[in-house]
């Protein structure tokens, strides 16, 4: 068997696939699908220091090939994640990554200062959520922003710091140098693409929102793109998302550069799509004679 560990800012995984946030809960809803014991980590949806409500219905809509959301980041909020979130996802031998987000910096620190004890392996920093007001996207689109709130997360953080970027930019290689200049331990990429849909027949959008975050097959080429020039540009190790639906998607971001690859969209239409791209990537391994998944990683940049 291949050896498909896989190291990102000190923390082993014991392969290289995790949860896009968002797309899995906490593993709750999937835990009777899914052995998460299988999973390289567990990447939860975003957790805010006080429950957020979200954003009115109807916040999802199926496209060409793709998916648009603006769900807001629901969610019960910290206090309520580490008395019942975790204890259930430390029952099992994952990386536990907790998705922090607010709506100002203070918000951020916050929620990262309460975890700072806690057994949480990772925080996934979202500065890049289309789909809220205040915070979110409105951190990931300036370089000085970008850099501003790694360095004060930093701060506070007890654990390694992975910052979520966003697609919405003009050129995304700068905001991952501003994250990397600012500390980042790790970056993550792509959010979403805003986008939109419009019900002809009611002449409104389809979405309370009007707007959504797209993500799906239709975006793994922009996502396989940003990966492979954020990899080309930084130092620090970058996990890979974007339309990852098997096997031969998450292979290819990490010959891109990716050191690990998050699934999102396909667990909406394939509960147990997370194990069969684990299992993918050892069959290709072995297949192919390759002894250590390290080997392909960022072999398209050598």
């Amino acid at each position: 068997m291949s050896d498909t560990k896989v190291i990102i800012a000190g923390v082993e995984w014991k392969n290289p696939v995790t949860t896009a946030s968002g797309t899995f809960g906490s593993g709750m809803e999937f835990a009777d699908f899914v052995d998460l014991n299988k999973l390289g980590a567990v990447t939860t949806k975003g957790v805010s220091y006080e429950p957020w409500t979200g954003n009115p219905v109807p916040r999802i809509a199926e496209t060409g090939s793709g998916m648009l959301n603006a769900i807001g980041l629901q969610n019960p909020g910290v206090e309520m994640f580490i008395k019942r979130d975790l204890p259930f996802l430390k029952q099992y031998d994952t990386k536990v990554i907790v998705n922090v987000c607010g709506k100002t910096t203070e918000d951020y620190i916050k929620v990262v200062e309460r975890l700072g004890d806690s057994e949480v392996d990772m925080l996934e920093i979202n500065i890049s959520c289309p789909n809220v007001k205040e915070g979110g996207i409105a951190f990931g689109q300036n370089c000085l922003a970008v850099e501003d709130i790694t360095k004060e997360v930093k701060k506070y953080a007890k654990q390694p710091v992975i910052m979520k970027l966003s697609p919405n930019v003009t050129d995304i290689r700068e905001m991952a140098k501003a994250a990397e200049a600012g500390g980042a331990d790790a970056l993550s990429l792509i959010n979403t693409l805003t986008g939109t849909k419009v019900d002809i027949y009611k002449r409104k959008f389809v979405l309370a929102n009007e707007t959504g975050g797209l993500s799906g097959p239709a975006v793994k080429p922009v996502a396989l793109r940003m990966v492979n020039q954020v990899a080309r540009t930084v130092k620090i190790p970058v996990i890979g998302m974007g339309g990852i639906m098997n096997s031969e998607d998450a292979i290819e971001f990490l010959m891109a550069g990716a050191t690990a690859v998050a699934v999102g969209t396909a667990n909406f239409r394939n509960p147990t799509a997370t194990v069969e791209v684990i299992e993918g990537i050892h069959e290709f391994l072995n297949q192919q004679g390759i002894s250590e998944v390290k080997e392909i990683i960022g072999c398209l940049n050598r």
